[in-house]
């Protein structure tokens, strides 16, 4: 195993982690972002009043996303096993 095939190996790896989870961040950072503005337009500072709205957006998005989650993960790990042998 050379050091390029594991930096390849943890790039590929870092990448993966990047694209599952971005639409969770994304949309608790919209939702924030909304609920924020929401509360500096009507003087609201409440700091409990953003979590339910984001738990409720990351678990919305989780499942509309779910499918596309398993194939991308399930993609990374058919080529991790697909180079076991070269190693």
């Amino acid at each position: 195993m050379t050091p390029e095939m594991v930096v390849s190996i943890g790039r590929d790896a870092v990448l993966t982690m990047l694209l599952v989870s971005a639409p969770m961040l994304l949309s608790g950072l919209l939702v924030g972002l909304v609920i924020s503005l929401l509360q500096a337009v009507t003087q609201v500072h409440e700091m409990t009043l953003t979590f339910i709205p984001k738990i409720v957006a990351v678990a919305v998005s989780l499942i509309i996303f779910l499918p596309w989650i398993m194939n991308v993960v399930t993609e990374f790990t058919v080529r991790l096993f697909g180079i076991i042998p070269t190693l």
